[in-house]
């Protein structure tokens, strides 16, 4: 059970407070939240985007999907997935699929979908596949202080 180095020196270094939550090894946000009996839509899950521009972390509830129509709308780009040696370069101290949705630590922009907005408390991948890391509602919109907030997302059939 590890939290990976960036994410945990920015959460101590903004002073905020979280519990990583182990977990038996899952290589989805939302297996990640079955295996910690967390509800799935309490799971922030990051999708990574590139554009003309760069990269940026499209984060939503792990029960949801991403729709790349609505995302194009919003961010005034065409935006594509990521590639997995993309997202390895950008998230080195991490597992492939554990990418945590914390893009401060990492250096880039989040957009983050309105359907997380109010939450009690939320838990999202902390960079491996064995650990959950849970925040307070109040401290995950400190994190997501500079995030971009729109509604680019719908609920995965059978969530």
């Amino acid at each position: 059970m590890t939290i990976a180095a960036r994410l945990r020196q920015y959460l101590d270094g903004e002073g905020v407070g979280y519990d990583a939550v182990p977990h038996p090894r899952a290589t989805t946000s939302a297996g990640s939240a079955h295996a910690a009996h967390v509800p799935g839509a309490k799971v922030a899950k990051p999708v990574v985007v590139h554009h003309e521009d760069g990269y940026i972390l499209a984060v939503v509830p792990s029960t949801h999907r991403v729709e790349l129509g609505a995302l194009r709308d919003v961010l005034g780009r065409r935006p594509g997935l990521a590639t997995e040696a993309e997202i390895a370069r950008l998230f080195d101290d991490c597992e492939f699929g554990a990418v945590p949705p914390v893009g401060a630590a990492y250096g880039l922009p989040v957009l983050l979908d309105e359907s997380l907005d109010g939450a009690s408390e939320l838990y999202f991948e902390g960079g491996d596949h064995t650990t959950l890391v849970r925040v307070g509602g109040d401290a995950f919109r400190a994190l997501m202080k500079d995030a971009r907030r729109a509604r680019f997302s719908h609920p995965a059939a059978g969530a």
